[in-house]
């Protein structure tokens, strides 16, 4: 199986920004067992639009890295090889704005380690890589905040995530879904484990507030899994 680990860098946010650069990274396996992780690679487009400052302080992609660079449609057909099977990006939402992958399913990294490591202090792709210790030569994965060496670096966590023991079938439904978060980051309990807040705030959460669906659904499984263990008791 073929999973494409890719990531971009774009002039800001959409709806209004385009993309300035594509990389990706391939992982391989056979039967559940790693294969091989490919070399990134990594391809400036040209997003026909002067880039904004705030956007260059990020990456450091200038409009001169970008005056002979081919357009998007080249980058996102090299992207969209047919033997891929599935395709993954860390935060996944962020780049399905500017890629569909047509009927392929997709990986979310980002809802799947917040699934399998709650306890990581920030579910970023660096912090994740060094949380579990992940060894890489830094040639591929540095800088941060380039195309290709973001998607080296996702590529190893998605690695993490299958010899964790996570399924392909889990990670798709996790990434279809809402994200589970590991800790409130609002109000009088920010940075509390959502597992450690009271029921009754719990259940305003998801009967009364007008909260975002990451957090009525993160609220929702914990009064679901207290439910569960009282019936067990």
């Amino acid at each position: 199986m073929l999973f494409r680990v890719w990531d971009c860098e774009t002039t800001g946010m959409p709806p209004d920004a385009a993309l300035c650069e594509i990389g990706y990274c391939d992982v391989r396996t056979n039967a559940g067992e790693l294969v091989d992780i490919g070399d990134p690679i990594g391809m400036l487009v040209n997003p026909k639009r002067p880039m904004p400052p705030e956007a260059c302080a990020i990456h450091h992609i200038s409009d001169a890295d970008l005056a002979d660079a081919p357009p998007i449609d080249k980058g996102l057909i090299a992207l969209n090889h047919p033997s891929v099977d599935v395709f993954v990006a860390h935060n996944a939402a962020f780049e399905q704005q500017f890629f569909t992958g047509g009927q392929k399913p997709w990986i979310c990294t980002l809802k799947v380690a917040r699934r399998i490591w709650p306890e990581c202090p920030s579910h970023t792709n660096q912090c994740l890589r060094y949380f579990l210790g992940i060894e890489l030569d830094d040639a591929l994965a540095m800088p941060p905040h380039r195309a290709a060496p973001d998607a080296y670096v996702t590529a190893h966590i998605l690695v993490a995530a299958i010899k964790s023991g996570a399924s392909l079938a889990d990670m798709i439904e996790w990434t279809a879904g809402p994200s589970l978060l590991p800790r409130v980051t609002f109000g009088k309990h920010r940075g509390t484990a959502w597992s450690e807040l009271p029921g009754d705030y719990l259940s305003w959460i998801v009967n009364k507030s007008e909260m975002d669906a990451d957090t009525k659904f993160t609220a929702r499984h914990h009064l679901e899994e207290r439910r569960k263990a009282a019936s067990r008791s």
